[in-house]
């Protein structure tokens, strides 16, 4: 959920500033990454999907927060690298896997500042909606360089859309406060289209999509709805 915010990356220090501030409470379940915690069961499991087997897969986890994903991934035994320029958010992520004996290698930066490339897979979750809009193709042209010939880019995201400003903004923030005031700008949500064509523009086709709806329980389950929350996979041409 959190972005980089180095100025010569894709966002800035204003949206890693939001989630640093989160940073203590993000593996309380109850607490303002709620949504997250519901949400994470469900759109890692659609992720897994796209991937196949997950042993021994190198994924670059970007935005990676306090470590939500990173861990799913590192329990089911992927090699897992975790990027965010979200210091504090990083070393919440390092201390979690650390008392809950999961290895994940956390690093400090974005995706177009980092060298290391050829990853089977890279994955950015509720990241691309906290990237300013004039930056947004540069960040999807560096997932794509960082994932090797054939392998998947998987992003989150929220449409822009009055259900998504009823449901995020309006119930989220504002009535339920499940997410701070202001962790979200409606009008840098994307919709599915907007999306599709940016990771087409960095030499990705776009291979699966779907969408994620409040579940009765509270949680969430997948859907073919996409108005609110959706999933978008890509694949890098082989040759």
């Amino acid at each position: 959920m959190t972005q980089m915010g180095n100025t010569a990356g894709s966002a800035d220090a204003t949206e890693v500033a939001k989630f640093d501030a989160l940073a203590a409470d993000w593996w309380d379940a109850r607490g303002p990454m709620a949504p997250l915690h519901a949400m994470n069961p469900v759109r890692m499991a659609w992720v897994a999907g796209q991937l196949g087997p997950l042993e021994g897969l190198r994924i670059l986890d970007v935005g990676c927060g306090a470590g939500l994903a990173s861990e799913w991934l590192a329990r089911r035994k992927a090699v897992v690298t975790g990027l965010d320029a979200a210091g504090a958010a990083l070393e919440a992520a390092r201390v979690h896997a650390a008392q809950s004996g999961v290895v994940v290698d956390y690093r400090e930066g974005t995706p177009e500042s980092l060298e290391e490339g050829g990853f089977d897979a890279v994955i950015a979750l509720e990241v691309i909606e906290h990237v300013p809009p004039a930056e947004r193709a540069a960040f999807c042209a560096a997932l794509a360089r960082l994932v090797r010939p054939g392998g998947t880019v998987v992003l989150s995201t929220l449409n822009r859309t009055r259900r998504s400003w009823l449901f995020a903004i309006l119930g989220a923030e504002h009535l339920l406060r499940w997410l701070p005031v202001g962790t979200h700008d409606w009008k840098l949500f994307l919709a599915p289209s907007e999306l599709g064509a940016l990771l087409r523009g960095a030499g990705l086709a776009v291979t699966d999509t779907a969408g994620m709806a409040p579940g009765a329980l509270g949680g969430f389950r997948l859907s073919r709805d996409m108005a609110v929350n959706y999933l978008m996979a890509a694949r890098k041409p082989a040759g």
